[in-house]
């Protein structure tokens, strides 16, 4: 096997060409480029996209999943932070006074009852008090 197309990179190893420029974006393929700009995958990284089409079918996991794993490992302060956060125990007041409750509920309607400035797409135009 020479060196593949997008195109014919997808259709050997059962990804699309997007996902393709995608799977190069979050840095799990590395495709070479011709002078024109064109991906050129070799025998290398189309075994890598075989491979990963196994890794994520077998453990029912996604692209994106296999992207952040990879990101951890490169940079040890954000593995070690999730590990951390993994570990801790979520710390709650098992009976909180009243007046914190009743505070914490006044603060919610306030926020949910204020008009926003920016309109949304799943709003209408109207505002409600």
């Amino acid at each position: 096997m020479d060196v593949l197309t997008i195109a014919e990179a997808a259709q050997s190893t059962g990804w699309s060409p997007r996902m393709l420029r995608y799977l190069e974006q979050v840095g799990l393929v590395a495709p070479r480029r011709s002078e024109g700009g064109y991906r050129l995958y070799g025998p290398a990284q189309v075994d890598r996209l075989r491979s990963l089409k196994q890794l994520v079918t077998t453990y029912d996991i996604g692209p994106a999943e296999v992207a952040f794993a990879a990101r951890m490992r490169s940079e040890p302060q954000l593995g070690s932070a999730v590990e951390e956060w993994l570990a801790a125990r979520p710390s709650r007041v098992e009976d909180p006074p009243d007046a914190d409750w009743l505070r914490f509920e006044q603060e919610k309607h306030e926020r949910l009852l204020t008009p926003t400035t920016t309109s949304s797409p799943h709003t209408s135009s109207r505002e409600y008090a």
